[in-house]
């Protein structure tokens, strides 16, 4: 009779001890799920205030189009709204789906290999807005010269001192895309260590 008392006892504890484990992995989960979307919170915020500044300059762009008055103006128009429209949704659609993913569902090579696939998208993206930044000054001060001021920059010669703020945009730029790249490697890289920790 005690061994089949002990017996019992045995089970009952095993059972439950079962139900505790069960139960600690489901809240470290669900404490992981939280963490991994909080690292994406932030970023986000800054992502949307500024596709909400770039929708803004593209709807004063289309407001004033009929001011660039010449083919090449109206190319760097239609460029500039390019940047301002089409770059800042990429962007944003590709953090939402960096965001989305559930790591509570699917296996871990699963999430994981979702995610590196998203990451290296997202970073790859910021590369390239990197790079069309710098470029992009070349087709945006004509625009905003001519809509602001009326003037097209392609028949003036310009003053050293327009040069020196050109050159001091380009260092703006540069310094601001360096370090939102820096900012955008330090969260999927932290959040791809979450991940890691759920093996």
């Amino acid at each position: 009779m005690e061994i089949e008392e002990l017996q019992a006892a045995w089970l009952q504890m095993s059972t439950e001890l079962k139900k505790q484990k069960k139960l600690t992995d489901d809240i470290i989960l669900s404490m992981t799920k939280e963490k991994y979307q909080n690292k994406f919170k932030k970023i986000s915020t800054y992502e949307t205030i500024g596709a909400i500044v770039c929708f803004s300059l593209a709807l004063l762009v289309l407001i004033k189009f009929h001011s660039l008055d010449t083919w090449y103006l109206q190319i760097c128009g239609l460029l500039t709204l390019i940047f301002l429209i089409v770059l800042p949704v990429l962007v944003l659609k590709t953090l939402n789906k960096m965001k989305m993913i559930d790591i509570s569902k699917g296996s871990y090579k699963e999430n994981l290999s979702q995610f590196i696939k998203t990451k290296n998208s997202l970073l790859k993206l910021q590369k390239l807005a990197i790079g069309i930044s710098f470029f992009g000054l070349s087709f945006i001060v004509p625009v905003t010269s001519k809509i602001i001021s009326n003037k097209d920059v392609f028949l003036i010669s310009l003053k050293i001192e327009q040069y020196i703020a050109m050159g001091i945009a380009m260092a703006f730029v540069y310094f601001v895309s360096r370090l939102g790249y820096i900012g955008y490697k330090k969260v999927t890289n932290s959040a791809e260590e979450l991940i890691k920790d759920l093996e």
